[in-house]
């Protein structure tokens, strides 16, 4: 692995802090402050997004093989977006199981060439590190639980993009979700093998982290019911 940068180092601090902030707010804020705090991050996500894009359409280095959203980091940000605008039950699991693992991965081990003050390291971890700390609060904050069935549901969400992903390399000759080749930054995916063994490492990982992501809730959908976690809808929402 090659080594941290001040700018990397920052973002990793900001991510953290961000989480925790995130955290304490939940505990203190009502509903109503909790949904707005929810939508004003999901427009930070959505606004960080839209911005890469048309930083990428002006400086002419948009193109179908790059910038269509079929990563799996793309995917968890527009899904992190609707799911702090909704707190949807589908949503809210695929943002807490693709941003611990996915987005979380983009923010230790980031694929980007522009470093601090670039427009693109700021749009990179603001959508990245959007996507965890939204999984964070959503989650952690919040209470919204996966539900039970949750890490199939997931998984089958990855496959099917995956799956799209590998139609979109084939069409546009890209690299969506590093199925043809690995990143050029390092990444988990040089500890496993060359092309194509990494891909199904890749997928037998992805399930592993799903199982031990989902640890925590088990034991409590076996247990009696809870006080329901606020929602948009009034104190007794809840994704249970």
């Amino acid at each position: 692995m090659e080594q941290l940068s001040g700018g990397h180092i920052a973002a990793l601090i900001v991510t953290a802090a961000a989480g925790a902030f995130a955290l304490v707010l939940a505990g203190r804020l009502n509903t109503t402050w909790l949904v707005r705090l929810s939508r004003v991050l999901a427009l930070v996500i959505l606004g960080a997004y839209l911005a890469e894009q048309g930083a990428n359409a002006l400086r002419g280095t948009w193109t179908v093989e790059r910038s269509l959203p079929l990563h799996l980091t793309d995917a968890v940000t527009l899904v992190a977006v609707a799911a702090l605008w909704s707190w949807g039950p589908l949503v809210v699991e695929l943002t807490y199981f693709w941003g611990l693992s996915a987005s979380l991965q983009a923010v230790l081990t980031p694929d980007l060439d522009q470093a601090f003050p670039s427009i693109f390291y700021f749009t990179y971890f603001t959508a990245h590190s959007g996507a965890v700390v939204a999984a964070i609060l959503l989650v952690f904050g919040l209470g919204m639980a996966p539900r039970r069935g949750a890490v199939g549901r997931a998984y089958v969400a990855t496959a099917a993009l995956a799956a799209l992903a590998a139609a979109g390399d084939l069409v546009t000759g890209g690299n969506y979700m590093f199925l043809r080749e690995k990143p050029s930054r390092p990444s988990l995916l040089d500890l496993m093998g060359p092309w194509p063994w990494y891909i199904g490492a890749a997928a037998l990982l992805a399930l592993v982290l799903y199982v031990l992501l989902d640890l925590p809730f088990g034991r409590r959908r076996r247990s009696p019911a809870e006080p329901h976690a606020p929602g948009p809808r009034g104190p007794d929402h809840s994704l249970r």
